[in-house]
């Protein structure tokens, strides 16, 4: 048994052992598990928390049981359900559509369990759908995931090591708040308490997840996503500021909130944030913006719209021009 299971997948796994031999006692389901007696009990509080019934008998005859009439309910899709579910899974992990892909043995462990015509079309889906790889994509750990999304439900201050995009790594203590994926990423909202502020985590560059004996307490009506969008254009290595001579309410519909803050000033506005990628913020944000602009501060941006400009006013020269 793995010991990088999160305490969610080990109650599982305690279910199935119990399901396939009434009369386990806590030794044997330890054994089976790879864990203590107690840490075996804590798994069984776990299922009973959840609302399933597991009875316990002492003596030589004792152990755990499953209250009768304890069952898995059936999980019945319709085929458009069914193809919307592949459709999903090779949406957001091209790979799922290979068996030897984690995510891809599981869909096709649920294929396998509809009925015949339903599991036929979904089956043919998976098989002649090809799914392009995405050069960006970035997947979690399942064990770490799961280890933050039981720390978010109980409110629990975890300890994370986290690896940057440098290599750095560093453990600090976090009240992770909420898990929001944008555009096929995991990011961790999280409340920093080293740093005494926000912070996001790609929960990919966690290494790993370490459960702390305090709870905390999120901010009340948290929009979690609209958060991270604000947090996500703050706190990088390169400032940025862009004055429009247009008025903000022109403006903000071409501004992501990753790009910064922006904000009224005179006539037009200005959008203040920062980068750790100036090429990026030049050629995909700036670029797309249909309204004139310029760069008033930060000069990696500077140098790189300069750059940039450059480059698009020489490819509409004249021949005779670009010789020179």
């Amino acid at each position: 048994m793995p010991n990088d299971l999160s305490p969610t997948a080990r109650a599982l796994r305690a279910l199935e052992i119990l399901r396939a031999r009434s009369g386990t006692t806590a030794g044997e389901l330890a054994a089976r598990l790879g864990v203590t007696e107690r840490a075996a009990r804590r798994y069984v509080a776990i299922l009973r928390e959840a609302g399933i019934a597991v009875e316990s008998a002492r003596g030589p005859h004792g152990g755990y049981r499953l209250g009768r009439g304890t069952r898995l309910p059936p999980v019945h899709f319709t085929q458009d359900e069914a193809i919307g579910l592949v459709m999903a899974v090779l949406g957001g992990q091209p790979a799922a559509a290979a068996d030897d892909d984690l995510v891809g043995t599981a869909l096709g462990k649920v294929v396998k369990a509809l009925p015949e015509g339903i599991g036929r079309q979904a089956a043919m889906l998976r098989e002649y759908a090809a799914a392009a790889p995405d050069p960006y994509s970035a997947r979690p750990d399942p064990a770490v995931t799961s280890e933050l999304v039981d720390a978010v439900a109980t409110r629990r201050r975890v300890l994370v090591m986290y690896r940057s995009e440098a290599g750095n790594e560093w453990e600090t203590d976090v009240d992770p708040w909420s898990l929001v994926v944008r555009y096929g990423r995991w990011y961790l909202l999280c409340h920093c308490r080293r740093a005494d502020a926000i912070r996001t985590y790609r929960v990919d560059r966690v290494r790993a997840v370490r459960q702390t004996g305090h709870g905390f307490e999120p901010p009340k009506d948290l929009d979690a996503v609209a958060v991270l969008e604000e947090n996500l254009g703050l706190g990088w290595e390169f400032s940025t500021r862009v004055v429009f001579d247009a008025p903000l309410s022109e403006v903000a519909p071409w501004i992501r909130p990753p790009m910064g803050r922006l904000e009224a000033s005179g006539d037009g506005c200005v959008l203040v944030g920062s980068t750790r990628n100036p090429a990026m913020y030049a050629q995909e944000w700036l670029a797309r913006i249909p309204l004139a602009f310029r760069v008033d501060g930060g000069e990696e941006l500077r140098a790189t719209v300069a750059a940039l400009a450059a480059r698009f006013t020489a490819a509409v020269a004249p021949p005779a021009d670009r010789r020179t």
